[in-house]
C-alpha cells in the first residue's frame, strides 16, 4: 500500500525518506502566493523548513501581505522593489538577501526590465502562502500595462 506524504502547501514536494536532491529548474511550478502575488515556482518541504525557486514576471509581484513564518529571499536574477514594515521602498538586485520577520507586512515587485528569480526559505510553522494585508484574495500586483493575460 502506498503511503501519502502530507505537505503544508498543496503541490509542494516532500523531502526526506530517500529524497534528498531536487532539480528545481526542472520541477513543476505552483502558485506561491495565491490571492495576493504572481509568485510561481517549485516548493520543497522538509521537516522544519521549506524552500522555493520563485519567479515573478516583470512588472508584477505581491500586494502587501504577511505570514506567521519568517522568510529569507536571495535574489538570483532581476531587480525587486521591496518594502518591509514601515521602512522605505528599496530597489534590490542579484546577490541581495532579504529578511521578512513573521507577521510583518511586506511586498516585493519585479521591476519592468526583466523577470525576477529568487530562492526563498521559510520555516514550516505555516505553508508557503500568507494572506493579503487588506484581507482580500484579489490577486497579485500588476504595474500599469502588465496585467494578467486573458486565457
Amino acid at each position: 500500500m502506498a503511503t501519502t506524504v502530507e505537505t503544508k502547501t498543496q503541490g509542494a514536494v516532500k523531502g526526506g525518506n530517500g529524497k534528498f536532491i531536487f532539480p528545481l529548474t526542472e520541477m513543476g511550478k505552483i502558485a506561491a502566493g495565491t490571492g495576493y502575488s504572481t509568485a510561481m515556482g517549485p516548493v520543497v518541504e522538509g521537516e522544519r523548513m521549506q524552500c522555493a525557486l520563485v519567479t515573478k514576471a516583470r512588472g508584477t509581484g505581491s500586494r502587501p501581505h504577511l505570514h506567521p513564518n519568517e522568510q529569507w529571499n536571495y535574489i538570483v536574477k532581476g531587480t525587486l522593489r521591496v518594502k518591509v514594515g514601515d521602512g522605505a521602498e528599496q530597489l534590490c538586485g542579484p546577490g541581495t538577501l532579504l529578511y521578512f520577520p513573521a507577521n510583518i507586512v511586506h511586498y516585493t515587485i519585479a521591476t519592468p526590465e526583466e523577470d525576477v528569480v529568487f530562492f526563498a526559505v521559510k520555516d514550516l510553522s505555516h505553508g508557503i502562502i500568507g494572506k493579503a494585508a487588506d484581507g482580500t484574495m484579489a490577486g497579485g500586483h500588476y504595474d500599469p500595462g502588465y496585467g494578467p493575460q486573458p486565457t
